[in-house]
């Protein structure tokens, strides 16, 4: 009887609470009179809020009688503040017109923190590329937007392959920043490279790409160890309408994109998306030497195709709730860096399923990851191969089918194992539960999160001949936020990450801001790891030249090389973003980063001219791990450093001449100071600490400029960005000025000459100058066109790649809304 009665006192408690609430509806649009869609409206007293649909309306529904705030706020236009009354069982209707501001300061993201937040008011610093950009952007490539933006490392191997990376330590295969989408781990299972082009997204529904800068592994854990990439998709409830894009360019490229997004009702939405992508990369073959000789990449194939599709169903179980699932889809044919050569990537194919639940408090995540090829291969090994069966009387047909598993050696007149086949069927699990409130002035956000890795190689660049390796990740983390109404806000934060094979992390985070009139200071602390992917750990590539180091190894002089660990970065960092003249905005930062077991890049452990061969993997003699591997006269593998510390600064400047004309500049400086007496820095285990054993194969000095226009008709941009030169190395692959590596007064590096197994041409860097220009030819039709490298200057991005020459890409969009309310 005691529960009835409280039941029926809960009951109309609810109802008479229910009674004293209403709702506030309104329409948002620009001074033209155009509906703004995606605008985002919040009372944030009450920690509640929405964004307006297609149609520039939006709905808050149970608000407390009384006053209260709104706050409208949208890319590019003055956030605005109305005071609403509202009155319990009524609807309350506020239209606003929002204006266009040079004031960049009320952006709202929403990576930082996992909840909108102001971009001057978030802990870090971040980058925005938003969907303006990205639909003004006349490529299919939105990677190359990456380069406009500050403190980051843009790179480009091609026509197709485009990189990034975050405040040092580049390598050919660089997982140390995390890069997300929707939510999902964008990161191949086994190597834990980033997708890039096995993204299973497009373009056109690419709402926005938040860039943070520096370690991010409290709230999403290991591997957003320099940086975090995070990519948001657009919901059909405020991108409703079907967009078909067509687009053309040199290297015979060519593009066609359709989405199509559509609100059923109230519960219901869903979208759908296709693109085709093909071309042809830049002409440019690899030198593969066998002994001194040079010969070209065998049967190199530079056509490139890309092909995506998808679609998410959104269903809202309440009004203040919505489930999303979500299937993609990519296949993948062409050229990939890597660091020992290039690999010819043939149907690579990524699958990805998720379910996702959004409330008010309450998150919950699962996804899972397919990654499936069958016929990929290591350019350089296989030609290699081949090489040795036709300069031994072997016929084409056979030289080539056999050179994709073994070598011949004429001295023992018999085949080695030396595969250059890779097949990949890996499968992650991953997933996460969140909840987060308010209670006045403290912020509270607690989660957890699961990843289960599947890498199956088939035998082929892994050790895994008994069956797929499985490795397991659990994470908890807790961070509190104080804000107080004089402008200062306190944040901590801690993450403890149990991981299979290197037992509990712990990832503390914390940080002041303080909000003056016209900005944001803040200090920060942050601690990251990067995890060694199951590559680091578990690789056998090519015959057992290449071995992860999961076990440790012996040298035949007794020499051990220990088992990796786990790499840690501490980071501190001091910033500003604000106005500091009219018209004027700057966002500067310090950082100063402690790095502890540093992962290296390949590097060679044996030294076969000596007799000091690798005789133990671990225990085991190395020949029962991986059969013919003691024969090899170099073993590469990684390893872990000891200390070093890197430091640097990051300036963006933004300034308006009007409201259609803005000019940006960014700069970046990168350094670094290696302990010399820690042993554990000693790259070539000399027993002699040099500054050259450790390359940062990051720019020192790193400079842009740009004039953006953006008319109700015309719009475009013109961006310069000079890189200094700059040494690169990474296994096989070197970048490098002439230099003594060893200080015995012998250049072990000459430019424009044979290093070990591959050519030098010398430091990466130069100045480039890309455009792009587009009309509206009326409120459906668009046609844009972007140049890169105007000048066809012959820059060298990276290595193992072409120059980059001048790239020319015409796009024409059609959208369309067969929704569209009638006025």
């Amino acid at each position: 009887m005691r529960n009835i009665l409280l039941l029926i006192i809960f009951t109309i408690s609810g109802f008479a609470f229910s009674q004293n609430t209403g709702s506030v509806s309104g329409n948002i649009q620009d001074s033209q009179g155009n509906p703004l869609p995606g605008a985002t409206v919040q009372i944030s007293d009450l920690n509640i809020g929405v964004v307006s649909d297609f149609n520039g309306d939006f709905m808050l529904e149970d608000v407390p009688e009384g006053d209260h705030t709104i706050t409208i706020s949208f890319m590019g236009y003055k956030t605005t503040d109305n005071t609403v009354t509202v009155v319990a069982g009524q609807s309350v209707v506020s239209n606003v017109t929002l204006t266009e501001d040079e004031n960049i300061l009320g952006e709202v993201v929403v990576t930082a923190g996992k909840k909108p937040q102001k971009i001057t008011e978030v802990p870090a610093t971040i980058e925005v590329i938003s969907a303006q950009e990205i639909s003004e952007f006349p490529s299919f490539n939105i990677g190359e937007l990456a380069a406009r933006q500050k403190g980051v490392d843009f790179v480009r191997t091609g026509v197709l392959g485009t990189g990034v990376n975050i405040r040092g330590f580049n390598s050919a295969f660089n997982s140390k920043n995390l890069q997300l989408t929707d939510d999902r781990v964008s990161m191949l299972i086994a190597t834990g490279l980033p997708y890039g082009s096995f993204s299973t997204i497009i373009k056109d529904d690419v709402e926005r790409v938040e860039i943070l800068l520096g370690p991010n592994g409290t709230l999403y854990g290991p591997n957003a160890h320099n940086g975090l990439v995070s990519t948001i998709t657009k919901n059909p409830r405020t991108s409703e309408g079907t967009t078909m894009a067509f687009g053309a360019g040199n290297q015979n490229v060519i593009s066609g994109r359709l989405r199509h997004a559509q609100v059923i009702n109230d519960k219901w939405a869903y979208k759908v998306h296709f693109e085709r992508t093909a071309g042809t990369d830049f002409r440019y073959n690899d030198s593969v030497y066998v002994g001194t000789t040079a010969y070209k990449e065998h049967n190199l194939d530079r056509d490139f195709d890309a092909l995506k599709y998808g679609g998410s169903v959104y269903f809202r179980p309440s009004k203040a709730s919505e489930i999303t699932a979500y299937y993609g889809h990519s296949n993948n044919t062409n050229l990939a860096v890597t660091n020992a050569g290039r690999n010819q990537i043939k149907d690579w194919t990524i699958d990805v399923a998720q379910l996702k639940y959004v409330s008010k408090h309450f998150f919950a995540n699962a996804y899972y990851t397919w990654s499936n090829t069958d016929d990929t291969y290591a350019i350089n090994q296989r030609t290699q191969n081949y090489v040795s069966f036709i300069e031994n009387g072997f016929s084409e047909k056979e030289s080539w089918e056999r050179a994709l598993y073994e070598q011949w050696v004429p001295s023992l007149g018999i085949a080695i194992p030396r595969g250059a086949l890779f097949k990949d069927a890996s499968e992650r699990f991953n997933g996460e539960a969140q909840y987060n409130n308010n209670w006045g002035k403290f912020h509270l956000t607690v989660g957890a999160q699961y990843q289960l890795d599947m890498a199956n190689s088939d035998g082929t660049y892994l050790l895994d001949q008994d069956g797929p390796i499985e490795i397991a990740q659990t994470g908890f983390y807790g961070q509190f936020e104080y804000k107080l109404d004089s402008g200062w806000n306190f944040l901590a934060g801690l993450r403890a990450d149990n991981h299979e094979l290197y037992g509990t992390n712990l990832l503390p985070k914390a940080a002041i801001t303080k909000t003056v009139k016209n900005g944001t200071f803040r200090l920060t602390y942050g601690k990251g790891m990067a995890v060694p992917s199951i590559l680091n750990l578990k690789g056998n590539l090519f015959g057992g030249l290449v071995l992860g180091n999961g076990e440790g190894f012996t040298l035949t002089d007794g020499t051990k090389i220990d088992a990796l660990e786990v790499e840690t970065i501490n980071s501190f960092e001091l910033g500003f973003k604000g106005k500091i003249a009219d018209k004027l905005f700057i966002d500067a930062s310090a950082y100063y980063n402690m790095s502890e077991d540093f992962i290296s890049p390949l590097r060679n452990i044996a030294d076969a001219a000596n007799g000091n061969y690798v005789t133990h993997i671990g225990d085991q003699p190395i020949d029962e791990v991986s059969p013919g591997a003691s024969a090899s006269p170099a073993l590469l593998t990684y390893s872990n450093f000891g200390s070093v510390d890197t430091y640097g600064f990051d300036l963006g400047l933004n300034y308006y001449i009007s409201d259609a004309v803005r000019t940006s500049l960014n700069y970046s400086y990168f350094g670094r100071s290696l302990d010399t007496d820690d042993l554990d820095n000693d790259g070539n285990l000399d027993g002699i600490v040099l500054e050259s054993e450790l390359p940062i194969n990051t720019p020192e000095n790193k400079l842009s400029l740009g004039v953006h226009y953006g008319g109700k008709k015309l719009y475009g941009s013109i961006f310069g960005r000079w890189v200094q030169d700059y040494n690169f190395f990474s296994g096989i692959n070197v970048a490098s000025e002439t230099q003594d590596m060893d200080g015995d007064g012998v250049n072990e590096i000459v430019e424009n000459s044979r290093v070990g197994r591959t050519w030098n041409y010398g430091p990466l860097g130069g100045f480039t100058v890309d455009a792009n220009l587009g009309y509206n030819l009326n409120e459906n039709i668009s046609l844009g066109v972007n140049v890169t490298n105007i000048f066809d200057a012959g820059v060298r991005e990276f290595v193992a790649s072409p120059e980059i020459g001048r790239l020319i890409s015409f796009e024409l969009k059609y959208n369309i809304n067969f929704f569209k309310k009638k006025q």
